[in-house]
């Protein structure tokens, strides 16, 4: 996630903080500090601190919880709505995603009953109805956050927690898909409902909230609906056949002159024998151009983690790579192992736009019309 940087790994997950968060505690120092000076601005910017930390182990959670069914997690941002953890993907069984769903609230609950063993018992009301009053113990406010944490998450507002919860009931009777467009819909409209909330109670923060799960709802149906259709369709029919190559001797400078002449991004590294060695972008073809000059190896600046999958296989493997390993583009090969083509983000998205454009039946789009095959993709430029 851009504008964020990272301040430690916990077994493999990157914990980020986005800037806009520093913004947050600099905010609430300064409102604190406003109201009761120097002592009352560490209190502030302390429990919220903690407040986060409380956030933090609720996404680790999810990471620890996602990790028994093989999912990982490169990283967690902590933003000032909470925090995001990147997985790379959701489990689709419905069991899965409820056991993942659920564990986070669950380890706020597990919070909140150690504090209020640590506390003797249940704090006074007045310390939740004051939850940003450094008058009130902080413990005791801490203890209310995480039921209010646990309660706020547990809203069947997909793509929040009780959303994932919704549509894993719903999948058990109705299947993924259908539960995952019921449960986006909800979403929706719990988050209208938090928009409107905020414009007339004054809370800008409740209307990001709402836009932030209003997006995220939509999205994730979308993505769920696009990974569905993929499993129907060959990778094949989205690669592109017809690319400029370039031999593993090739310097930057080559890279560069095809970057001109062309209007590829992504130019794939192939040696003799058709063999994929790599993928050099154009961000990295700038960034080694600027570093090391002109004459530099295209080895040394190519992406070598390109996940390769066969022509018959279908078209959402070749998505869930690009989602899971972050490449530029995953390569086709033919089963002696030479490439035939990439698919990048770029066409599957145009591959998905012409499906959806069809008439039922209208079949895919064949992506070499009749009498014009693919050239010699394993031809490089040196």
């Amino acid at each position: 996630m851009t504008w964020s940087f990272p301040i430690g790994t916990v077994q493999g997950t990157v914990i980020r903080i986005h800037l806009t968060f520093l913004l947050l505690l600099l905010w609430i120092g300064g409102s604190g500090f406003a109201q009761g000076g120097t002592r009352e601005a560490i209190a502030s910017v302390v429990f919220v601190c903690l407040l986060f930390l409380c956030v933090l182990l609720h996404e680790f959670g999810h990471v620890f919880a996602a990790r028994r069914y093989g999912v990982r997690t490169p990283d967690i941002t902590l933003l000032p709505i909470g925090g995001v953890a990147q997985m790379e993907r959701i489990p689709e069984k419905p069991g899965e995603e409820l056991v993942v769903a659920l564990a986070g609230p669950a380890v706020n609950v597990v919070i909140a009953a150690v504090l209020f063993l640590a506390l003797g018992g249940v704090p006074s009301m007045q310390a939740a109805a004051e939850l940003h009053s450094p008058g009130q113990g902080i413990l005791e406010r801490l203890a209310w956050v995480n039921v209010t944490l646990v309660v706020f998450n547990l809203i069947p507002a997909f793509p929040m927690d009780g959303g994932r919860v919704l549509r894993a009931f719903l999948a058990m009777r109705i299947g993924h898909v259908r539960a995952t467009q019921r449960a986006a819909a909800v979403g929706q409209v719990v988050a209208f409902g938090f928009g409107i909330l905020g414009l007339f109670g004054g809370n800008p923060l409740l209307v990001f909230i709402a836009l932030f799960v209003y997006l995220g709802a939509a999205s994730e149906a979308h993505a769920v609906q696009m990974r569905e259709v993929g499993r129907g369709i060959p990778a094949s029919d989205a690669m592109v056949t017809r690319f400029e190559a370039l031999a593993p001797s090739a310097r930057i400078e080559d890279a560069v002159a095809l970057l001109i002449a062309t209007t590829q991004r992504e130019f794939p590294v192939v040696d003799g024998a058709g063999t994929l060695r790599g993928v050099l972008t154009r961000d990295d073809m700038i960034r080694v151009l600027k570093e090391q000059g002109p004459d530099a190896p295209v080895l040394d600046a190519m992406r070598r983690d390109i996940p390769l999958i066969g022509a018959r296989q279908c078209l959402g493997e070749a998505m869930e790579a690009l989602q899971q390993t972050g490449a530029p583009a995953v390569g086709v090969t033919d089963p002696a192992g030479r490439l035939l083509g990439l698919v990048t983000p770029e066409t599957v998205g145009e591959l998905m736009m012409v499906h959806a454009a069809r008439p039922p039946g209208g079949g895919a789009a064949p992506r070499n019309p009749p009498g014009h095959p693919p050239p010699n993709p394993w031809a490089p430029r040196a």
